[in-house]
């Protein structure tokens, strides 16, 4: 988690964009997941880590949290 900022979930999931946007998707992973384990309401986080599982292959993994995130009405 970020030292700094360890409540403000907009903060923790831009860092978690950059590591997506820039490939580097096992950070991608382990930040989106810290997320959705502190703040599970959060539909994008979700979706971000759905599409982090598929572009490594793991789309299955990826399938439960895009259901997730679709059922608190995320339509990305």
């Amino acid at each position: 988690m970020i030292a700094l900022e360890p409540d403000r979930a907009d903060v923790h999931l831009l860092l978690a964009r950059s590591y997506f946007h820039s490939a580097q998707l096992s950070r991608a992973e382990n930040m989106l997941t810290s997320i959705v384990e502190r703040w599970p309401d959060d539909a994008y986080a979700h979706f971000v880590l759905s599409r982090t599982l598929q572009r490594q292959g793991r789309a299955e993994e990826g399938r439960r949290h895009l259901l997730l995130a679709e059922a608190m009405g995320y339509e990305g």
